[in-house]
């Protein structure tokens, strides 16, 4: 067992994800009637497009769709490309194919992307569109893919080829899992009319694997409030220090040191006024620079407190030792107050939203499985 499950048998104990019982349950009310409604539709849909999380290409598939789908035609869109890294992203589509399956990075803020998705679609379905002449083609994913996302993006070029469909409403896009909660269908083609349907992200009623449904909750396919926003940290530390990620960090935590040495050496003597209360400004730069900045100082404090430690990884007593040192260390990156009410809270949130936005740097958390070769 790697120190990531020691620390996640340790730490998290019995915790379960499932609809009878135990620690955790998720499965909203909506997800039930949205299970019944997609598995009814799916007996017409002409082709799938399953969209997935290109950080977890295998967990956030819907295991309990995979034996309908298979017998579909089905184009699986790994969505959100702009926060993997692109060369294990193409070892990801090579695995992809030698299973024969389908495969295509997007990203569904990109129209060009969408496209040449759309594309693939249409290319899938040319056996069909000479002898039928309507198609049905559905999106479905686990919660919070980006999969209203992509029906928005759908609705905009459906809306320049046939001007008349763009007043109708468009899909809500939100970062919470569960927004989409009904079906709605655009036209995208005609002689044949192809038609796609949004459809709700629904989950499996239980994900028995602990690490699989942290990998969604951590992606944001499971509610923070399901598990903890700080389990939810306390994993993505422990994935972070096994693969021994911040120590790929020194050039930033260098230049942050610089700029810190910087800051002390233009410093002025002080004046009376500065000992006066100030308002807290917003910073001069834009907020993009700002996030940024908060970034390099979380990579920063992370690089040093994995650089110092001496013991040993997969030892899930000193990697609990060492998480607890990453979590204080943060705190002061993150200028949270030692008074502050519910701190590690809010440590939590805050590195959580960084490693959501890409802004921790690219990252995949599924590993590309091994195919053997059948001789």
């Amino acid at each position: 067992m790697t120190g990531v499950g020691k620390i996640l048998k340790k730490c998290l104990g019995d915790m379960s994800f499932n609809t009878g019982g135990g620690h955790i349950n998720w499965y909203p009310g909506h997800m039930a009637a949205a299970t019944r409604a997609i598995n009814s539709r799916l007996k017409l849909a002409d082709l799938v497009i399953e969209a997935r999380d290109s950080r977890i290409p295998l967990s956030s598939a819907n295991q309990d769709l995979q034996p309908r789908l298979s017998s579909k035609r089905r184009v699986i869109a790994l969505n959100k490309k702009d926060l993997v890294n692109p060369n294990i992203m193409h070892k990801w589509v090579d695995y992809f194919d030698s299973c024969k399956l389908d495969c295509l990075p997007i990203n569904a803020h990109s129209r060009s992307s969408v496209q040449k998705l759309l594309e693939l679609v249409e290319l899938k379905l040319k056996e069909k569109i000479a002898k039928e002449p309507t198609l049905l083609v559905m999106v479905v994913g686990v919660p919070n893919v980006g999969k209203s996302a992509l029906i928005n993006c759908i609705h905009q070029i459906a809306s320049s080829r046939f001007p008349a469909q763009e007043k109708k409403k468009r899909a809500k896009v939100g970062p919470l899992p569960g927004v989409t909660q009904d079906i709605a269908g655009f036209k995208i083609a005609q002689r044949p009319s192809i038609y796609v349907l949004d459809t709700p992200g629904v989950l499996v009623p239980t994900i028995s694997d602990i690490e699989t449904g942290l990998k969604l909750a951590l992606a944001g396919s499971v509610k923070d409030s399901v598990v903890g926003e700080e389990r939810i940290a306390q994993y993505l530390l422990a994935v972070l220090n096994t693969r021994q990620t911040p120590l790929h960090w020194r050039k930033v935590h260098n230049s942050t040191l610089k700029e810190l040495q910087n800051e002390t050496y233009d410093k002025h003597d002080y004046n009376i006024k500065d000992l006066l209360p100030k308002r807290r400004a917003l910073p001069v730069a834009s907020n993009v620079h700002y996030v940024e900045g908060v970034a390099k100082e979380v990579q920063s404090a992370l690089y040093t407190t994995l650089s110092e430690f001496q013991g040993d990884l997969e030892d899930e007593n000193e990697l609990e030792i060492l998480i607890e040192k990453q979590f204080e260390a943060l705190q002061r990156a993150l200028k949270i107050s030692n008074r502050a009410n519910e701190a590690r809270m809010m440590v939590s949130k805050k590195f959580l939203t960084l490693f959501r936005a890409g802004k921790l740097g690219p990252f995949i958390l599924d590993g590309v499985p091994i195919v053997t070769s059948k001789s």
